[in-house]
């Protein structure tokens, strides 16, 4: 059983190698959980064990296990599922992630993926932290606190997090990642992928992008929530995911604003500020 279990999260980690690979990823990612499966294959102790007993720290001593890799095993182990994997296989459902969080149930859940277009509890934090999770209809101040606070034990646990606080890719490697997707899926450069989410046909229309900015590595997508096919938004509005060697991924929404002085603009949600002054110092 204890063997069966490390065996089962190594292929994991080799679906998700053969997935970036075929996507055209950076090869060092690639590279990276191909040799964390295969140290796991040969692990005798279960990554359970090494959890309950230490931690992600535990994991992070093994080798070829940095604190990315070793964040996943614990999302695996706790959840059963692992959602950056779900995400490029296009089978996530970010609703039902958002409702193991107490105080958010179905109508709520929904609410907060289709307006935010958010589909990680680290980008839920994010938002509860910014201001942006107040303004969806049911959460005040007082529900965003808590939900922020509960929040933070979790993923405190779960990703032992990074200690330099706020670090995340600058608006200029966020927009220019986001120009090199939608310019490459427009000329059909892309490998796409069929999401489960409203396609009932399964067709293969939803482009992912690969791409690194000096130490970030991205992943882009068009947004497939039923907000953006609705407003007819979908190959306007693009999901980022950006992670650094050894932390946290992060996810941010690039949208072209309609109004006031970034009109006409691709801008990053709840970036707004440093939007402008980033085309005011790019004229």
């Amino acid at each position: 059983m204890e063997q069966r279990e490390n065996v089962a999260l190594a292929a994991k980690l080799q679906e998700m190698a053969d997935l970036l690979d075929a996507q055209g990823a950076d090869r060092f990612r690639v590279s990276a959980f191909r040799h964390a499966a295969e140290a796991l294959e040969k692990l005798a102790r279960p990554v359970s064990e090494i959890i309950a007993d230490k931690g992600t720290t535990g994991l992070i001593q093994l080798p070829a296990v940095g604190r990315g890799i070793a964040a996943a095993l614990a999302e695996m182990v706790e959840t059963g599922r692992w959602r950056a994997l779900d995400r490029l296989n296009g089978a996530l459902e970010p609703e039902q992630l958002f409702q193991s969080v107490p105080g958010i149930g179905p109508d709520l859940a929904h609410r907060i993926h289709e307006e935010l277009n958010i589909d990680s509890l680290e980008a839920l934090e994010a938002a509860a932290h910014d201001g942006r999770l107040k303004h969806v209809a049911g959460i005040g101040p007082r529900r965003a606190s808590v939900i922020r606070a509960v929040l933070k034990q979790r993923l405190d646990e779960r990703h032992n997090r990074r200690t330099e606080h706020g670090a995340r890719p600058s608006v200029a490697q966020i927009l220019d990642v986001d120009h090199e997707y939608r310019q490459k899926a427009a000329a059909n450069k892309l490998r796409k992928i069929a999401p489960k989410r409203f396609n009932p046909e399964q067709r293969a229309w939803l482009p992912v992008l690969h791409t690194i900015r000096e130490d970030w590595s991205f992943t882009a997508l068009y947004s497939n929530t039923q907000r953006a096919h609705d407003l007819s938004r979908t190959r306007d509005w693009v999901v980022l995911y950006a992670h650094r060697k050894d932390e946290p991924e992060q996810q941010c929404t690039v949208v072209t604003e309609h109004r006031g002085a970034l009109a006409e603009r691709r801008v990053v949600r709840g970036r707004e500020g440093e939007c402008l002054s980033h085309y005011a110092t790019d004229t």
